[in-house]
């Protein structure tokens, strides 16, 4: 597994490839913040509309390319809005999926300690996130190092539309967290 981060340009080149990643994903069953069904066509216009952020440095993404080149996962930082100098040390961990086809390898973590390197080389020195309660991922990111901050019930719809509860986890990067 290579992971290549993206910019704008090569958001938009691999809007489709991502499409598929995010359908796939949401059709699967997890709650990633969209219903299903979800098709690919919905799921590239998400995709387009992240390319500002990612021009400007509110977003980076990268995706995992597979021996074949083709996108198999991909994970996200959103950077704290510019204007706001009380939370640049911090970054939001987003939209870490691993296509259906591509679980149980390991890839999740790989993208995940991916993401926390660069947060870390960007001088952010926290991280946190959201995550339905009791999912597959809550066990990726306890085993990663991170800590559970609490649960919110009732957070957001899964993609058959049933309300879920999310929990929150924060983790610790870069300078001084040895």
């Amino acid at each position: 597994m290579t992971a290549v981060r993206l910019g704008a340009d090569g958001l938009a080149e691999r809007a489709g490839e991502l499409a598929a990643l995010l359908a796939d994903t949401v059709n699967g069953g997890a709650s990633v913040g969209f219903l299903a069904p979800f098709g690919p066509e919905q799921a590239a216009a998400w995709w387009r509309g992240r390319a500002d952020a990612v021009a400007d440095g509110r977003l980076a993404v990268w995706a995992a390319l597979d021996g074949a080149d083709r996108v198999v996962g991909t994970v996200s930082l959103a950077f704290a809005f510019p204007g706001k100098p009380n939370s640049r040390h911090r970054a939001e961990l987003v939209k870490l999926m691993v296509h259906r086809d591509a679980r149980g390898r390991g890839l999740g973590r790989r993208l995940l300690t991916v993401a926390e390197a660069a947060a870390a080389d960007a001088g952010v020195t926290l991280l946190h996130l959201d995550t339905e309660t009791d999912s597959p991922a809550e066990h990726l990111y306890r085993s990663a190092g991170w800590t559970r901050a609490g649960t919110i019930p009732d957070y957001a719809a899964d993609p058959g539309g049933v309300l879920r509860p999310t929990t929150l986890y924060y983790k610790h990067v870069g300078a001084g967290t040895g």
